[in-house]
């Protein structure tokens, strides 16, 4: 007796608002996030790292620039959640369509559907955990994170490239496509297009307040507050863990290698003349708050030493190990009257979670390259 094997049949879905209306109207605002999303992520990571083309030129004004990008990086990528899951309630369907194949065109959106999901989902969990800085992966969260950001961008344009004709027909309530839809459908649509727009300000309202500190009473889910650490502002790596928790003040110095150079005790420093900057720390993760310091500007050390004035700054730290421990001064930075070694924060010595005795704070430049710990400049 010959066995015989059905043909596969795909799932019927009676659920409603599985349609490209409701799709396309999520769309678009998921669209807007993800472009918000990607062009703040690309001044992140070329601030953070930039190419040698770049390295000479980044702009140290506005001085809360990276605070302002990073902060909507964060938020625009948090408010992409809730409307990334409510697109793929949408189109799950879709997945189950028989044959998987229909034609070269089929087969190119399915590709782009297939790399727009998987890149999204990694790109926005990595996002979200590298908030909270857990890393439980083995690779670096950084060039991955850049990598799939390009990587779902291009995705995004070949799938709105394949469907335009389709979002053009779905475009707005009175497009031809959507008249053509069940007119009964429409409240129940509108409901759940409120429900997730709702989502959405919820996400991002509890949660912006680590960076927009107007904000901050509002901050209940994001994983840091920008007014808890010591000296009221949050510290990432502390002394402890960077190794340099018993730094003598007696025994310290600052070393700037240059043209002429020198070295300073922490008394000597503290002779020379003291300049006043408000400026924020903005971190990668995503919280941010200003503060007020107070130190030696870095152009003094750097003319003292002979410094050319295009010259940029080596900067190193005492800390033992760590990615940033060496980061290196554009000259638009170096020669910045806001670019301090800061000595004071808030009014106090600096405690040693935030550098004591001497640390970078400098406008528009990542939290990460304001290096704590200094104990040494070297003129390039």
């Amino acid at each position: 007796m010959k066995l015989r094997v059905p043909p596969p049949r795909p799932p019927a879905f009676s659920g409603r608002l599985h349609d490209a209306r409701t799709a396309t109207a999520i769309g678009r605002w998921l669209a807007l996030a993800v472009v918000v999303c990607f062009v703040t992520g690309l001044v992140s990571h070329y601030l953070q790292h930039p190419p040698a083309w770049l390295a000479d030129d980044l702009p140290s004004r506005p001085s809360g620039g990276y605070r302002l990008t990073q902060g909507l990086h964060v938020a625009s990528g948090i408010a992409a959640v809730p409307l990334l899951l409510a697109k793929m309630w949408t189109v799950y369907p879709r997945l189950f369509e028989w044959p998987a194949v229909r034609s070269v065109r089929h087969g190119l959106e399915r590709l782009s559907a297939a790399l727009l999901v998987a890149s999204a989902v990694l790109e926005l969990f990595t996002g979200l955990l590298n908030t909270a800085q857990w890393y439980p992966w083995p690779f670096d969260f950084v060039q991955v994170h850049y990598a799939l950001g390009w990587t779902f961008t291009g995705a995004l344009v070949l799938h709105i490239a394949l469907k335009a004709p389709e979002i053009k027909a779905h475009w707005s309530r009175g497009s031809a496509g959507t008249l053509a839809l069940p007119a009964e459908d429409g409240p129940n649509r509108r409901a759940l297009l409120t429900g997730v727009f709702a989502a959405v300000g919820a996400v991002t309202l509890t949660t912006a307040g680590q960076s927009f500190t107007p904000l901050g009473r509002f901050d209940l889910l994001a994983p840091r507050h920008p007014d808890h650490g010591p000296q009221g502002l949050p510290v990432n790596r502390t002394a402890v863990a960077a190794g340099v928790a018993a730094v003598s003040a007696r025994d310290w110095r600052l070393t700037v290698a240059g043209p002429r150079p020198y070295e300073l005790t922490l008394d000597g420093l503290r002779a020379m003349r003291q300049y006043e900057a408000t400026l924020p720390i903005a971190c990668v993760e995503g919280w941010s708050k200003s503060a007020d310091w107070s130190g030696v500007r870095i152009r003094d050390l750097l003319d003292r030493a002979g410094a050319p004035r295009g010259a940029r700054v080596r900067v190193v730290s005492m800390e033992r190990g760590g990615a940033y421990s060496v980061t290196e001064l554009a000259h638009t930075y170096a020669r910045d009257e806001l670019t301090l070694l800061a000595l004071r924060l808030n009014g106090g010595a600096l405690s040693p979670d935030h550098g004591f005795p001497a640390r970078i704070i400098a406008p528009n430049r990542p939290g990460v390259l304001q290096t704590k710990w200094v104990h040494r400049l070297e003129v390039l």
